[in-house]
């Protein structure tokens, strides 16, 4: 009801936005979308007022330097584990303390670990007794996937033939037409996969299904009744499927899988309480620290990380890195003795980076209502907090 154009009142929020950050200690750094995949931004936080202070229209680390060196008081910089971010902070604000988040180490020591599983699925398999899978064992799902599987490895093996001919990886990705990073994985090792897990509506009721089964209940219709009743709402095929695999987990021999599980349900397998697992479940592990010991190392010094990052025991570091050096997770320690500084810091300073992953919440719905309108100034006025 306003006798007011749109248009004028983006004009006058344009010329009230705030013009420049004041002066500022502690700052978070992180990036968001401007179009996902393609191009990104960075939003700077402060990390005592809890608010934004500035929004720079890409990461390129020389636009985070040349605002870093704008503000020489700066004397904490959180982020992430990006080696971007830590170049802009190191060459823009020498003088800052920078902060790895806590948050980010975690999730990269379960990414690595994760990785090393699946770098030892040959070997998880001939230990399982699942070398050779017979179609006959499996859902009408898992054998589409088995089939693509097969696909899968017939590439990877001219992928490894042309790498043990002397070709680059950027050559080897021209003359497949496969990316870069697809053919990186598999010269790594990493498509020993077959059956790859997607998450699914049943995870969270997994526990009171394993609680039915083992009461008795074994109809896979009175089962998906009992769980609708507590909330439950997919079909009857994801619970008739997931009785089918549990019988034919049964009548496997000494208790093991026909076929390997999928490396990220062994990842949680692995890394969950042994009383918290079903008999198969515990069997299969078992069988896995015992045939493949170079994994439940790998395990153990992901746990012990983990227990650093809680403890902030920073004195335990230098000796776990020393023993990553020979184990799976070798890559991960060099990426942790590479950002040593920052690393320690996030054991011993008080700052995590979890308000700006918050301030980015809130900017992506601001972007989201502004209907393609939402540019950089329009962003600053909205969001960026006055000095």
């Amino acid at each position: 009801m306003l006798p007011v154009s749109r248009d004028t009142l983006l004009r006058v929020l344009r010329r009230r936005a705030p013009v420049g950050a004041g002066p500022v200690q502690a700052i978070g750094i992180d990036d968001f979308a401007w179009k996902r995949g393609q191009r990104y931004g960075t939003v700077v936080c402060d990390l005592e007022r809890h608010c934004i202070i500035d929004l720079l229209p890409d990461r390129e680390p020389a636009t985070v330097a040349a605002w870093l060196a704008d503000h020489p008081e700066i004397t904490v910089v959180s982020r992430d584990r990006g080696a971007g971010y830590g170049q802009a902070a190191s060459k823009g604000a020498p003088q800052a303390v920078q902060v790895a988040d806590r948050w980010h180490l975690m999730e990269n020591a379960s990414a690595a670990f994760l990785e090393a599983v699946r770098r030892s699925m040959k070997a998880i398999r001939q230990v399982l007794g699942s070398t050779v899978i017979d179609p006959a064992l499996l859902t009408c799902a898992e054998r589409i996937r088995y089939e693509g599987f097969l696909r899968r490895q017939d590439d990877s093996q001219g992928i490894r033939a042309l790498a043990g001919a002397g070709k680059s990886i950027k050559e080897i990705a021209r003359s497949t037409g496969r990316s870069r990073k697809l053919v990186r994985s598999v010269l790594r090792g990493g498509d020993g996969d077959v059956f790859r897990c997607r998450q699914n509506m049943l995870e969270p009721h997994i526990a009171k299904l394993r609680a039915e089964w083992d009461a008795g209940c074994r109809n896979g219709a009175e089962l998906w009744r009992r769980l609708c009743t507590a909330g439950f709402r997919g079909g009857l095929r994801v619970v008739t499927e997931w009785t089918t695999r549990q019988r034919r987990s049964e009548k496997a021999d000494v208790g093991l899988a026909r076929k390997a599980p999928p490396a990220r349900l062994l990842s949680r397998l692995m890394t969950a309480q042994r009383v918290q697992l079903a008999k198969a479940d515990a069997v299969t592990v078992a069988a896995i620290e015992t045939g493949v010991p170079a994994l439940a190392v790998a395990r153990d010094l992901m746990e012990r990380f983990h227990c650093m990052l809680r403890t902030r025991d920073v004195g335990a570091l230098p000796h776990w890195l020393v023993e990553t050096g020979s184990s799976l997770l070798a890559s991960f320690g060099k990426g942790i003795a590479a950002d040593l500084a920052a690393v320690t810091a996030a054991l011993t300073e008080p700052w995590s980076n979890g308000q700006t992953e918050g301030q980015i919440t809130k900017l992506k719905l601001v972007k989201r209502q502004m209907y393609g309108r939402a540019c950089l100034d329009l962003l600053r006025a909205r969001l960026v907090a006055p000095a």
